[in-house]
């Protein structure tokens, strides 16, 4: 039986303008997948895609179109990976399976997935870059949550860690580069960035050019992000890095989510889950890789101004599971 599938956009404004190394952004926009059997059942799925590697929602849109007509009420995730690529397009379209699954089958998507149980989870609130002023006011406004993720770039790095200690003291800290850095830079301020108590750096380097961390010695465990795709990427992340950051939007899904946490974990990385941005309907599924992370980064309702109805509930920085009439 075929699926109606429906595609809606939406524009999630920014409660201030966010600098990360590669721009600013001031509002987040996704596109939404709705999956209908036609006997009352319907599933949702939600992507921003991944831009730095050409995505937009209009791709997204065109490469979902394209495979509309194949997609039918007994497709599987397995098969899904096979008819698209990974990206946003396959994550919108594979969490809206799930959804559709967990609503025909009267189950929870936790429990499709072989999950034990959902727990609430502590996320990461991320930082981005700005003045000083800037920097020091939105820290100090965070003062009440436990970990800062500090975007940085080639020029700010170590002043960023420096005034969150000085704002914020107890502060757990993780850094993100967004390949903005070189081994040379890296090398240099490994030993401030130790001393400042950072305790995870994500993606120091450009994707493609990791073997530049060859038989580097890091005493900070290094995550990769941008490099870390799917499960075909982790043979050119070992021994480079110590963590993978999963988010749907690169993998392509929940399914291949999964499989990628669990590859993962066999060959001793650890895990962090992380997010593009959007509303609670990106962060529901991304909530069940966090079971088994140590890091998690889905703050992305945390910085819009509003959030879909209905929405993920956070007490602080802790994030509760979705409920049924959200996602799953």
């Amino acid at each position: 039986m075929s699926l109606e599938c429906t595609i809606s956009f939406e524009s999630w404004e920014l409660q201030e303008p966010f600098e990360i190394s590669r721009g600013v952004l001031t509002e987040i926009k996704s596109l939404t997948v709705r999956l209908s059997d036609g006997r009352g059942h319907a599933g949702y799925g939600e992507a921003v895609g991944v831009a730095y590697k050409g995505e937009s929602t209009s791709s997204m849109a065109a490469q979902i179109e394209e495979v509309a007509p194949r997609l039918t009420a007994d497709l599987s995730g397995e098969d899904l990976l096979r008819l698209m690529p990974p990206g946003g397009a396959r994550n919108a379209v594979d969490c809206a399976l799930w959804d559709l699954r967990a609503k025909k089958s009267g189950r929870r998507a936790w429990q499709l997935a072989g999950l034990p149980s959902v727990e609430p989870v502590q996320t990461a609130y991320t930082i981005g870059l700005g003045s000083e002023a800037d920097v020091r006011r939105k820290i100090r406004a965070a003062r009440h949550l436990p970990m800062l993720k500090l975007k940085a770039d080639a020029h700010r790095h170590v002043d960023m860690v420096r005034f969150a200690r000085e704002e914020h003291p107890e502060a757990r800290l993780v850094i993100d580069a967004n390949q903005a850095w070189s081994r040379e830079l890296l090398e240099r301020i490994l030993p401030e960035l130790r001393a400042l108590r950072v305790e995870l750096i994500e993606q120091p380097v450009m994707r493609g050019t990791d073997a530049q961390l060859d038989g580097l010695q890091s005493p900070i465990p290094l995550a990769a992000d941008e490099s870390c795709v799917d499960c075909a990427s982790l043979p050119e992340l070992q021994g480079r890095y110590q963590y993978v950051n999963i988010k749907l939007d690169k993998s392509g899904g929940l399914t291949e989510a999964l499989a990628l946490s669990r590859s993962a974990k066999a060959l001793g990385f650890g895990l962090m889950v992380g997010n593009m941005g959007g509303s609670s309907l990106s962060m529901a599924p991304s909530h069940l890789i966090a079971q088994q992370c140590r890091y998690v980064d889905l703050d992305g309702p945390m910085l819009t101004r509003t959030d879909r109805a209905p929405a993920m509930r956070y007490d602080g920085a802790l994030l509760h599971p979705a409920e049924p009439g959200l996602w799953g």
